[in-house]
Order: C-alpha cells, then sequence, then structure tokens
C-alpha cells in the first residue's frame, strides 16, 4: 500500500514535528546539491529551525556571493516593475541604492577584516576553511607575478649584458685595428725615411769620432818618431865603433 497524502498544516506533535523537520531537511539539502551538480547551478538555501538554529547550503561554500548577485537581481527586477510617479521612482531608486551600496560597503569591510585575520570568532570551521583556501590562491598569483617580473628583470639584464659585450668587442676591434695602422705607419716612415736621416747626421758625427781617434792614434807614433831620434845618433856611433 503506498503512502497517503499528507495534509499540509502544522504538525501538533512535538516530536513528530522535530521528526519530520529532520527528515525534510535532509533531503532538500540532498536536493539542493543535486541540482547544483547535475545542472550546473547556483544553489544557496539557508534553513532556520523553530528554535532559531541556521542551517545553509551554498555553490561552492560561496553564500555571499549569491546573495549579492540575488540582491542586484532583485534590485533589477524592483526597479522594473516599480509603476510610482518619476519623483517617487527616483526617491525610492536613491533610497534602495543607498541601501543596496551600504550593505555591500558593510561586507566588503566584514570580508577586509576577514583577509586580514580579525573578527574570525564568529566564522565557522567551513567558512575558515572557504578563507583560507581564497588566501591560498590569493598568494600563489602574487608569486606567480612576483617571478614572473624576476624573470622578465633577469632577461633585461642578459639583454643589456650582451649588447655591452658585443659593444667592448667592437671597440677592442677597432683599437687592435688602430694599432696595426699605426705600426704599419711607422715601419713604412722608416722605410721611406731611415736612410736619409742617418746620412745627414754621419757628418756631423764623423768629425768627433775621427779627432777623438787621430789624438789618441797619433800620439804614440809621435812618441815613437821621437824616440827615433833620439836613438838615432847613439845608433850610428855604435855602428862607427863597429867598423874601427
Amino acid at each position: 500500500m503506498g503512502r497517503g497524502r499528507v495534509q499540509l498544516k502544522r504538525i501538533e506533535n512535538k516530536i513528530n514535528r522535530q521528526v519530520t523537520f529532520s527528515k525534510r531537511r535532509g533531503g532538500l539539502l540532498k536536493k539542493a546539491h543535486e541540482i547544483s551538480v547535475l545542472c550546473d547551478a547556483e544553489v544557496a538555501l539557508i534553513v532556520f529551525s523553530h528554535k532559531g538554529k541556521l542551517f545553509e547550503y551554498a555553490t561552492d561554500s560561496c553564500m555571499e556571493k549569491i546573495l549579492e548577485r540575488y540582491e542586484r537581481y532583485s534590485y533589477a527586477e524592483r526597479q522594473l516593475i516599480e509603476s510610482v510617479s518619476e519623483s517617487q521612482a527616483a526617491q525610492g531608486n536613491w533610497t534602495l541604492e543607498y541601501s543596496r551600496l551600504k550593505s555591500k560597503i558593510e561586507l566588503l569591510q566584514k570580508n577586509r577584516r576577514h583577509y586580514l585575520g580579525e573578527d574570525l570568532e564568529s566564522l565557522r570551521l567551513k567558512e575558515l576553511q572557504n578563507l583560507e583556501q581564497q588566501l591560498d590562491t590569493a598568494l600563489k598569483q602574487i608569486r606567480l607575478r612576483k617571478n614572473q617580473l624576476m624573470y622578465e628583470s633577469i632577461s633585461e639584464l642578459q639583454r643589456k649584458e650582451k649588447a655591452m659585450q658585443e659593444q667592448n668587442n667592437l671597440l677592442a676591434k677597432k683599437i687592435k685595428d688602430k694599432e696595426k695602422f699605426v705600426a704599419q705607419q711607422m715601419q713604412w716612415e722608416q722605410q721611406n725615411h731611415g736612410p736619409s736621416t742617418s746620412s745627414f747626421m754621419l757628418p756631423h758625427q764623423l768629425p768627433c769620432l775621427n779627432i777623438g781617434g787621430t789624438y789618441e792614434e797619433e800620439a804614440p807614433e809621435m812618441r815613437r818618431n821621437e824616440l827615433d831620434l833620439t836613438l838615432e845618433p847613439l845608433y850610428s856611433c855604435h855602428l862607427g865603433c863597429f867598423a874601427a
């Protein structure tokens, strides 16, 4: 036999009401998860029990993102269905815009405090895990960008070093060619102007060398001539004696 149709009204029995709430709540959370996975839909489910206990489910644990999207959508829907006068519509729009911006600012300030590690007492384990995952993702992107900038800087320095090395090689080649040209020019000048320079300097050098040489060479000769003149009478006398 199948179950009869359940009459939709408040269950008076407290225990039966609690049991039904637990069963229906689990089925509702299960269906929300299934539709989010099967249909690739963003689902946000919020349930408060009669005692005020909160039960929620959000796709990818991003309840705040879905609520913000819902708020924008509701705001656009409310703008479309408003049929008040122009002044009232303008006033209502400003009031609604103010409320929307105020809520968004409060949400951003709350997220900022959470990112700075403040006001974490109100967060549950699941929310803390989500916050940790967001911070890890941000750190990975920061490190990736830092490594990219360092790689670009190193590449630029290597490019400059290579350019400077090529410039140094070019300057060294120019200096070597200049030295070779100067050496060839000096050799050419020695070949073309060397003999005439020697013959031009020879007359100035030869008298000095000849004068010194003549004095040094003629002094012994003069002494020998004087000695011969002195010894010559004695030698003639000795010859006369031997002849007698």
